[in-house]
């Protein structure tokens, strides 16, 4: 268990399919924090603009709907929630739909402003700490983060487990070119693009195991709150 007088914040970045989900939950559990899945917020917030008839191909009409929805993210690992003006959004926010809108949706700088003030409020009642999840959290969103990890992991793997999640209902090939897309229009975003952190640790997943990716940054957060 980790001390808690100091809140220990650990961020973890990188691309789709990398494990960030799986690993996030494990390491919070482990450690006994808290867990923020910033990609799930980003993903309620789209699959409202949708829901609501919002063009989300007009960056200014997402602009204008950005703060009208409610959303709430419960942060305990072991069940975590999200909720859209008090609907439970966690089944609806997977579609394929929601998916090929996200991107497009997230590089709205409006809901970027929107989310990563909800993100940081999340955090800072989070008094014994919290794991949290993104595309930008150490870049952007937490830069002062007491660890920050950067998962990475070949496109083939990616698609190979992303396919998996989608039990074979898309292609790995589909899957793979999805991936490379996301990759990109999150990268090359104006607002806070996906980038590694420059003080963040890099994690190939690629040849490694769910359980060893969570030793092992279960080990590096250990080691930073111990000072070894």
């Amino acid at each position: 268990m980790v001390n808690t007088v100091n809140p220990v914040i650990v961020a973890i970045d990188g691309p789709s399919g990398t494990g960030k989900s799986s690993t996030s939950r494990a390491v919070a559990e482990k450690l006994g924090l808290r867990y923020l899945d910033t990609g799930a917020m980003y993903r309620a917030i789209t699959w409202w603009m949708l829901s609501n008839g919002v063009d989300v191909g007009d960056p200014v009409a997402i602009a204008d709907q950005a703060g009208k929805p409610t959303l709430v993210s419960g942060t305990d690992p072991a069940a975590p929630t999200i909720t859209v003006d008090g609907v439970d959004a966690a089944g609806p926010i997977r579609s394929q739909e929601v998916t090929a809108a996200v991107s497009a949706v997230s590089a709205v700088p409006e809901v970027r402003a929107r989310l990563v003030e909800l993100q940081r409020a999340a955090v800072a009642v989070a008094i014994d700490g919290i794991v949290v999840e993104g595309r930008d959290i150490g870049t952007t969103v937490l830069p002062r983060a007491t660890v920050k990890i950067f998962l990475t992991a070949s496109a083939e793997a990616r698609a190979a487990r992303r396919s998996g999640e989608l039990n074979g209902a898309v292609t790995v090939a589909d899957t793979r070119a999805d991936l490379i897309r996301r990759d990109a229009a999150d990268s090359t975003r104006t607002a806070s693009p996906l980038a590694k952190a420059a003080d963040a640790v890099e994690v190939d997943t690629t040849e490694l195991t769910l359980t060893q990716v969570i030793e092992h940054i279960v080990t590096l957060v250990e080691e930073k709150r111990t000072g070894s």
